[in-house]
């Protein structure tokens, strides 16, 4: 079950395809460091996209950092392993092309370079669906949270133990994972939504 919903996530975002814009009438205009939550797609099969948003209670399935190279805008992300993906092809991606983008005060954007050399030393490491704190695999909001305390010092959003979360109506999944009888309530995690939170960041688009 567990290799299924690894295989299952992989399959559904290479057939993705390429877009510049996010939908609606205005297009996203990037800023180095900007976080980009969005919400996975989610063919039958997909239970670790469900448990994500479920028990979080919000869209966000997955995110990533913007940067750009060699004059291309790029995102770094863990999703499947922590890899760089072109950022029209991450826009393309998200379920109606939706995308949220949330923008680091200017104060501290200074501690991009710093947090994206952090980041890219994770680049290969595989996904992490348990969304433990460690150093062998990587989950999507984990990566920015690492990247940043590394630069900073400092923590992007609120960790929060699984027994907070709605996880109930996800035991099945969380057991998939962790095995029968296995649910670490007490294990700390950054969601894409808790980092969402943080104070350091302000919604820039969609607007309002």
């Amino acid at each position: 079950m567990f290799r299924f919903l690894v295989v299952a996530i992989a399959f559904a975002l290479s057939s993705c395809g390429f877009a510049g814009k996010t939908g609606g009438t205005t297009t996203y205009q990037p800023v180095a460091g900007d976080i980009l939550f969005q919400s996975l797609p989610n063919p039958p099969g997909m239970d670790l996209v469900d448990a994500i948003e479920g028990s979080t209670g919000s869209p966000y399935s997955h995110c990533g950092m913007v940067f750009q190279e060699d004059g291309r805008w790029k995102v770094i992300e863990a999703i499947g392993p922590v890899k760089i993906t072109p950022l029209d092809r991450y826009l393309a991606r998200g379920r109606g092309k939706k995308v949220w983008a949330y923008r680091l005060d200017e104060s501290v954007r200074k501690k991009v370079p710093a947090a994206l050399t952090a980041m890219k030393m994770d680049l290969g490491k595989p996904y992490d669906p348990r969304y433990r704190f460690d150093d062998e695999a990587i989950y999507c909001s984990e990566l920015i949270w690492r990247g940043w305390k590394a630069a900073t010092g400092r923590e992007l959003g609120t960790a929060v133990p699984l027994g907070n979360l709605d996880w109930e109506p996800y035991q099945a999944v969380i057991e998939a994972i962790e095995g029968p009888g296995n649910l670490p309530l007490d294990r700390k995690m950054i969601t894409p939504r808790d980092l969402a939170k943080s104070k350091e960041l302000t919604r820039v688009y969609p607007a309002g």
